[in-house]
């Protein structure tokens, strides 16, 4: 008999604001392929949030896939593993794509893809031995934002957490890369779900999904409602309306349990760990055999791609190298982003590598990616409404212009996550977001100076 009275819901919650974007999934029906070793890897120290990486190899030495070549600089840091077996053959500077530097490992293949003899699985028999093998896997989260897993999970002790959010929304438009893990990997998904919440002590589990995956709905629902693997039900998967930004951490903890974390704070204040679907998915698999974070399912479209698809590609391969991979273009591509539409970084280069935290390289011609003409605002008010935050974006705007630090922080300028849902619903095309993303660093500076001179 399962347990009823411990399912958390079969509804989501209200939630603010959003967008109605165009999901255009036009690689949901293909089934991901696998991308042989290039010939070339690079392998940047920073692939996540937090201190980059140390190199740990020389010039000359062979590795093999799985071999570490970053060991963690700090606390909050990932180490960083090759994607191949060959020798290094350059320590390079390289400059990613939000314009910081930093060293990175260049690795000849020699094409046999011969993996580290010195992996096995983990011995996990407390909470540590689990947050030291998830620190050595090199897990960052795999949704885009890139802050290491090890660190998200090694919850203070002050803080009770009793729901664990399995992110599955995948709201942005084309990218479907963790929509083809449902469907090629869903009992890891609910394999590394069970491990997470049992070794950690979290009560329930619920995995958000927006109802346009019907499919993925049905197959990990199956799974969850099984009385063999989930006799208590604490496992539950609800569906979630088709809006935009409904993956965003702050919203999808609203939606799936009517908490709000507060401005400053994070979802552990609140009871909650929120981790990506693919990541849950490789912890699953890392358990069972030891290979670290070395390969990256991605979506690979846009009006200039040849061949769409998703594609599973070693870490650190050159996105040109990919692109050759998919076909190349059918037109010169007038722009290229790492990432989706909304929240993506434009990229001004593709000799640049496939990072830990890509879920999606798209490129679009001249038509789809030239930018409006700004015009004058009218007052409209549409993007207060479509806010997920609660914030006025508008006068947040008129204070980045002014440089008025106080009435930046008025307004709440830093409880923007940038989503973009402001930009996208103003009919006179100002780029809002943008604007808010300098009057966040102008903010920020200003706090420095005025940190500095107080001491």
């Amino acid at each position: 008999m399962k347990n009823s009275g411990k399912r958390s819901m079969v509804k989501p919650f209200f939630t603010k604001g959003g967008a109605k974007v165009p999901h255009r999934k036009n690689t949901a029906p293909m089934e991901s392929v696998v991308m042989p070793a290039p010939k070339e890897v690079i392998l940047p120290m920073q692939q996540h949030i937090g201190a980059p990486c140390k190199v740990c190899v020389n010039v000359g030495d062979e590795v093999f896939v799985g071999t570490k070549v970053g060991e963690v600089g700090g606390f909050v840091c990932a180490p960083v593993h090759s994607s191949v077996s060959g020798t290094v053959k350059k320590i390079i500077k390289v400059t990613l794509p939000a314009g910081n530097e930093c060293d990175a490992v260049l690795i000849e293949s020699d094409g046999k893809e011969t993996l580290d003899p010195n992996i096995k699985p983990p011995t996990v028999e407390t909470k540590e031995d689990f947050l030291t093998a998830v620190r050595e896997s090199g897990l960052v989260g795999l949704g885009g934002a890139g802050f290491p897993a090890h660190v998200k999970l090694n919850v203070p002790k002050d803080k009770n957490i009793d729901t664990l959010i399995i992110n599955c929304a995948e709201c942005e438009p084309y990218i479907t890369a963790d929509y083809r893990e449902v469907l090629e990997n869903s009992w890891a998904i609910l394999s590394g779900i069970y491990a997470v919440r049992e070794i950690l002590g979290i009560e329930r589990a619920i995995i958000g999904i927006e109802n346009n995956k019907p499919e993925a709905i049905k197959i990990l629902s199956e799974i969850a409602d099984n009385e063999k693997y989930d006799p208590e039900d604490l496992v539950t998967v609800v569906s979630l309306k088709s809006s935009y930004p409904q993956g965003a951490e702050k919203v999808l903890i609203k939606a799936l349990t009517n908490r709000e974390v507060p401005e400053g704070k994070l979802p552990s204040d609140v009871g909650c760990v929120v981790m990506n679907v693919a990541s849950v998915a490789f912890l699953s698999d890392y358990l069972k055999t030891g290979i670290p974070l070395v390969k990256k399912r991605v979506t690979v479209d846009g009006s200039a791609v040849k061949n769409p698809q998703n594609v599973i590609v070693p870490l650190g391969t050159r996105i040109s190298d990919l692109m050759e991979f998919c076909g190349g273009f059918r037109e010169e591509p007038f722009k290229m982003l790492m990432g989706g539409p909304m929240m993506g970084i434009a990229l001004v280069d593709d000799s640049l590598p496939v990072l830990k935290q890509n879920n999606a390289i798209l490129a679009f011609g001249r038509k789809e990616a030239k930018l409006a003409e700004e015009t004058a605002c009218i007052r409209c008010g549409r993007c207060v409404s479509a806010c997920p935050m609660n914030l006025m974006p508008t006068k947040i705007c008129d204070a980045v212009k002014k440089g008025d630090a106080e009435e930046m922080e008025k307004f709440h300028i830093m409880n923007c996550m940038e989503c973009g849902c402001c930009a996208f619903s103003c009919p006179a095309k100002r780029h809002i977001v943008q604007t808010i993303k300098v009057g966040k660093a102008q903010l920020r500076a200003e706090l420095q100076k005025k940190k500095e001179g107080n001491k």
